[in-house]
């Protein structure tokens, strides 16, 4: 339920859906399900303003990354690569996993990374 109200056009946008989702994904990230950890990570790090809502979806990334969940991995890569975060070693790292999973968009973030090194 709460993947699919975060993937309507209209509904995934309203920051009460949002809410929503994120308590329905809550539990099942705690209890180990990596694609409510991926989902609930990139909603903590893009949607949220609190430094303790980032630092609990920075982590629910890094545990679904490390299971092998390509979203996560891609999100991390771009993650580390910001200004912010600045580590280019790990947004490498992740972006290589996500890019050997067949993500496009992390293999373009790697060829941009590496014409600016």
């Amino acid at each position: 339920m709460a993947m699919w109200l975060l993937d309507s056009p209209r509904l995934g946008q309203a920051d009460g859906i949002k809410r929503i989702a994120g308590r329905l994904l809550k539990q099942p990230a705690r209890d180990g399900v990596v694609a409510a950890q991926s989902r609930l990570g990139r909603l903590l790090c893009r949607d949220c303003d609190g430094n303790r809502d980032r630092r609990i979806g920075l982590e629910l990334l890094r545990q679904a990354a490390r299971a092998g969940d390509c979203h996560a991995q891609l999100e991390l890569g771009r993650l580390y690569a910001q200004p912010q975060h600045n580590e280019p070693g790990k947004a490498r790292h992740w972006l290589e996993q996500a890019a050997a999973q067949g993500s496009d968009e992390a293999r373009q973030l790697l060829e941009r990374f590496a014409q600016r090194v």
